[in-house]
C-alpha cells in the first residue's frame, strides 16, 4: 500500500463519528434554525408580549364586570338556603370587582399562554417543542377540570358542612365578602392542585423521576396529599380536605399510568 492510501484510509477514519470517538448529536436536541437577536431585541420583544397580555387581562376583566351579576349569581347556587348581606357600604360593589377580576384572568390565561410560549420557543429544542403543546394543552384541560371539581364538589360539600352544623343554633345569613373569598379561593387552589399529573410528565421526561420511583414514594405521597388539602383549602372541615386529598391521589397515580404509557 503506498504513502498516499495510507494519507486517505486515515482521513476517511477521522470523518468517521463512530470511529473518530465524538458522539453525534441526537436531530431532536437540535435547535432549529432561527434568526439571532440580540439581549435588547429579546427584552423588546418581552415588554411588548407583556403589554399584549395586559390589554387582553384588561378586555377580560371589562368584560366580566359588564355582566358580573349573572356570575355572581352562578357562584351563589352552591350556597342554598342562606341570605347574603352587604355589611358595609361599596361591599357589593368591591366583590363584583373580585370576580370579575378572577374570571377575566382566566378567559385571558389561553392568550397569555400563546405570549409565553412564542417567546420561549426559539430557545427550545426539536424534542422539548413536542412536549410543550402535551403539556400547555394538558395543563388547562386538568385546571378547567379543577374548576368544576371545586364547583360541583367542593364547594357544596363544604358549605352543607357549615350549614348543617350549625343549623339548629345560629341563622344562616353570611357576609357576602367572606362567602367570595371562600370561593374564588377554593376555585383557584384546587385548579392548581390538579396540575400534578403535568409535574409529573414533565419530571419524568426530563429524567428526575421515574415511574417507579413515583410508585414506590406513595407512602410519602399520602401524607402530602393531607397537608396539601388542609393547607389549600381555605375552610377547617375535615370533609373538604378530605375530598381534595382523595382528588389529589386520584391525579398522582392516573399520572404514574400516563407516565408509565411514555415508556419511562
Amino acid at each position: 500500500m503506498t504513502s498516499s492510501q495510507d494519507l486517505d484510509q486515515i482521513k476517511s477514519l477521522d470523518l468517521d463519528p463512530e470511529t473518530s470517538g465524538e458522539p453525534s448529536i441526537n436531530p431532536l436536541d437540535e435547535l432549529p434554525g432561527e434568526v439571532e437577536m440580540s439581549i435588547f431585541d429579546h427584552l423588546e420583544e418581552l415588554r411588548q408580549r407583556i403589554f399584549y397580555s395586559l390589554i387582553v387581562v384588561v378586555v377580560g376583566i371589562v368584560g366580566c364586570f359588564i355582566v358580573v351579576k349573572p356570575l355572581v349569581q352562578l357562584l351563589e347556587v352552591p350556597a342554598q338556603g342562606v341570605k347574603f348581606l352587604q355589611l358595609a357600604p361599596g361591599e357589593f360593589f368591591f366583590v363584583s370587582m373580585k370576580v370579575a377580576a378572577y374570571s377575566g384572568l382566566m378567559l385571558a390565561t389561553p392568550f397569555i399562554l400563546y405570549q409565553i410560549i412564542q417567546f420561549v420557543l426559539p430557545g427550545l429544542t426539536i424534542r422539548e417543542r413536542r412536549l410543550l403543546i402535551p403539556v400547555v394543552l394538558g395543563s388547562s384541560v386538568l385546571f378547567v377540570a379543577g374548576l368544576a371539581f371545586a364547583y360541583v364538589a367542593l364547594i357544596p360539600a363544604a358549605l352543607q358542612f357549615f350549614i348543617n352544623y350549625g343549623a339548629d343554633v345560629v341563622e344562616q345569613i353570611w357576609s357576602i365578602d367572606k362567602y367570595f373569598e371562600f370561593v374564588l379561593l377554593l376555585l383557584f387552589t384546587t385548579g392548581l392542585a390538579f396540575q400534578v399529573p403535568v409535574i409529573q410528565l414533565l419530571l419524568a421526561t426530563l429524567g428526575i423521576v421515574s415511574s417507579q420511583t413515583m410508585l414506590k414514594g406513595w407512602r410519602y405521597v399520602i401524607m402530602a396529599a393531607v397537608v396539601l388539602g388542609a393547607v389549600l383549602t381555605p375552610s377547617t372541615d375535615p370533609l373538604t380536605q378530605s375530598l381534595l386529598a382523595g382528588a389529589v391521589l386520584g391525579l398522582y397515580f392516573g399520572g404514574i399510568g400516563l407516565v408509565k404509557l411514555t415508556g419511562k
